[in-house]
């Protein structure tokens, strides 16, 4: 079995036990992990890229403007985005998008800085990588998101930690795009995200932990890592009506197309 997890997180608080926690990884047969870095301030944007390199072949970068963030991004910090992104190791845009749960952005900032990040991935031939959270108000972000997908030309790149219906994914894979899940397909009360998970055909689904959050059953509560994407790989196959080892090996290929790594 081959798994590769799609979209995780490593802050500076974990330098330490990053070597540990891909050590574990490898062990529940992860070949590959995507590493997401984001913008923290000025000129910085975590540890991602330094933790990238010290694991060649393993970890695969990419680099944006969270949502929560479009705020505090300036004119420079996007056009630092924009140098470090054109650097070859850098395999995608993102994550961008939007946050309408927690709104620590004003929304018209958040759509724009989205914006700019769609327009960078298209002028760099790269993926998009893409965070969309609804409102408890019921305000659809998924609709705004498709929106500026459409109007911005995108058509490469994954609606990472995908929690919608299958309305949304329908109309997300309608445009190109990938769905990554996450440990919350393994949560009870989640029948909407798991009929759309049998609706999306396996040649167009990833799986990912979004670690250190979100960590599948049986780990809920606990700290996420890597290691723990086979939690909700064992849940895609049981929805999909398919062997764990064929979900991991679609899942696998998905994403080393996407991203435009070998395993």
């Amino acid at each position: 079995m081959r798994l590769v997890d799609s979209h995780c997180h490593f802050d500076r608080a974990d330098s330490a036990h990053v070597t540990a926690a891909l050590d574990r990884a490898r062990a529940a047969g992860l070949v590959h992990a995507v590493i997401v870095g984001q913008f923290q301030g000025p000129g910085d944007w975590g540890i991602a890229l330094d933790v990238a390199a010290a694991h060649p072949g393993f970890l695969t970068p990419t680099l944006g403007i969270h949502p929560h963030e479009a705020a505090r991004a300036t004119e420079a910090d996007i056009e630092h985005l924009e140098r470090t992104c054109a650097r070859p190791e850098i395999h995608a845009v993102g994550e961008a998008g939007l946050d309408y749960y927690y709104d620590h952005s004003p929304r018209e900032i958040q759509a724009r800085v989205f914006r700019m990040q769609c327009a960078l991935a298209k002028r760099l031939d790269k993926p998009l990588v893409v965070h969309v959270r609804e409102s408890t108000r019921g305000q659809d972000a998924h609709l705004d998101c498709e929106a500026i997908l459409k109007e911005e030309g995108v058509r490469r790149g994954v609606i990472h930690c995908f929690t919608g219906d299958t309305d949304a994914a329908r109309r997300y894979l309608d445009l190109g795009f990938l769905l990554s899940l996450s440990g919350v397909v393994t949560y009870k009360k989640t029948e909407a995200l798991q009929d759309a998970v049998r609706f999306a055909p396996l040649d167009r689904l990833m799986v990912e932990t979004d670690s250190p959050y979100l960590a599948p059953v049986p780990y809920r509560g606990k700290k996420n890592e890597p290691s723990y994407v086979v939690e909700t790989a064992k849940k895609i196959a049981e929805l999909k009506g398919v062997s764990l080892d064929q979900a991991a090996e679609v899942t696998t290929a998905n994403a080393a197309a996407l991203f435009g790594f070998s395993v």
